[in-house]
């Protein structure tokens, strides 16, 4: 047996249970997520020695690429499935959780690592930093499903989720950046004009970059394909699902040449591409290619992440290391995300199941793997990526098994069962041409 025979034969065996498990799955406490960490931790036990010996550290550059184009397709996905209109008061939750919890969560969560690991600050805010964006990947249950033609049939927890997830992917590199510079400046110490850059440069023009980039071509791509006079350019009477992946990766591509931030002009691509025309049917083909794709990868990381496990790969983990990562799960997340939901559009029940599902996913890859790639931090590698991997293995577990009853009795409370996807239209509304 060789090791290109043992990847073809798990390969394949993903793939098919990538596409057989969501509704075999369905309404049970068990997600995808959990079976695919599940067979990666049970394969990767076996004495076979064609395994490949899996180390994040060692494979920095593979991790850090290949958790990055599974998060930019899962922001797509998320972008052309909601169908709320973006506004001040529709998105409301929303900018709480990104302007208010999402801070808050990596001051409290930086602040623990200090205090508990004895981290210097540098290190406590990358770890902070990169487990705050939230990734209902690891939930499906708790996204919005495929797009339909009603804007306002998504309930606000699912609803708040997924556009949380959609644009704090982006939106938590500028405090990634500043674990990245605060290291690099230990030696000469933090100034004033270094704040002062982060805060112009990092945040304020390379996130301007990004909506601008995001907004442009997705107007552009909008156009194109539901309004451009040449019938080959209008790629919605084609039907061809893979024009996601190209706007996917122009809008990310474009923007990290331009030094955005890629992630967050992919989520605002796809938000424009599906308010140019709402209920055309062409959204449903482009997202169920995007949500077939992204399950694959998914399933891959997964795999990878339980054969991780497996090695040892939390070998390095210690009880406070743990302590910090149920902290941020049971403690932190919670608490802060239900304060700043006071007053909001979300009910009592609805605003606790929103502050509870602050899933830990595959960006917190991405951004450790990234920072540990820009600058070398004060603390043992191998005890990051544990305290990292042991956080998003708690959050698959228990977020995987208490989303399908706690949406379930959402549902109920709400007088209303899971949204079923409502057919769209092919074609525009009567009185609009098409060219």
């Amino acid at each position: 047996m060789t090791g290109i025979d043992v990847v073809y034969a798990c390969a394949g065996l993903g793939a098919l249970c990538a596409a057989v498990l969501p509704t075999a799955l369905a309404r049970r406490p068990v997600s995808l997520p959990m079976v695919f960490l599940a067979a990666g931790f049970l394969v990767f036990l076996l004495p076979l020695d064609a395994l490949p010996e899996l180390d994040p550290v060692q494979h920095r550059g593979a991790v850090e690429h290949l958790t990055e184009i599974c998060v930019v397709i899962a922001l797509m996905g998320a972008g052309l499935a909601i169908n709320r209109p973006p506004g001040l008061r529709s998105w409301s939750t929303t900018w709480r959780l990104l302007g208010l919890a999402m801070p808050l969560t990596i001051l409290v969560t930086a602040a623990a690592a200090g205090w508990l690991m004895a981290w210097p600050p540098a290190v406590a805010l990358l770890v902070a930093a990169s487990l705050a964006p939230t990734d209902p990947v690891l939930a499906a249950e708790v996204r919005v499903g495929e797009p339909t033609d009603e804007e306002d049939d998504e309930d606000e927890v699912r609803f708040a989720l997924t556009s949380e997830a959609g644009l704090n992917d982006g939106l938590a590199f500028p405090f990634v950046l500043a674990a990245v510079a605060l290291t690099t400046a230990s030696a000469t110490g933090w100034s004033a004009t270094g704040l002062w850059h982060w805060a112009w440069s990092d945040v304020l023009l390379r996130g301007g970059v990004a909506l601008l980039v995001g907004v442009a071509i997705g107007r552009l791509l909008g156009w194109m394909f539901f309004q451009a006079a040449w019938k080959a350019l209008r790629l919605s009477e084609h039907r061809e699902g893979f024009t996601a992946l190209a706007a996917t990766f122009i809008a990310y591509g474009a923007t990290e040449l331009l030094h955005g931030y890629g992630f967050l002009a992919v989520f605002v691509t796809a938000c424009t591409i599906r308010g140019a025309e709402r209920a055309h049917g062409y959204h449903r083909v482009m997202h169920g290619f995007t949500d077939q794709i992204e399950r694959l990868l998914t399933a891959v990381v997964l795999f990878l992440v339980g054969g991780f496990t497996a090695q040892g790969g939390l070998g390095a983990l210690t009880w406070r290391g743990a302590l910090l990562g149920l902290l941020l799960f049971l403690v932190i997340r919670p608490a802060v995300g239900w304060l700043v939901q006071l007053r909001g559009r979300a009910a009592g029940r609805e605003r606790w199941a929103t502050a509870f599902f602050g899933i830990r996913g595959i960006g917190s890859f991405f951004y450790l793997a990234y920072a540990l790639g820009a600058a070398d931090f004060a603390a043992p590698a191998a005890e990051l990526w544990a305290v990292v991997t042991f956080t998003v293995l708690l959050s698959a577990l228990v977020h995987g098994v208490a989303a399908t009853p706690v949406t379930a009795r959402l549902d109920r409370a709400n007088g209303s069962r899971p949204a079923e996807p409502q057919p769209q239209r092919d074609t525009v509304p009567q009185g609009r041409s098409r060219g």
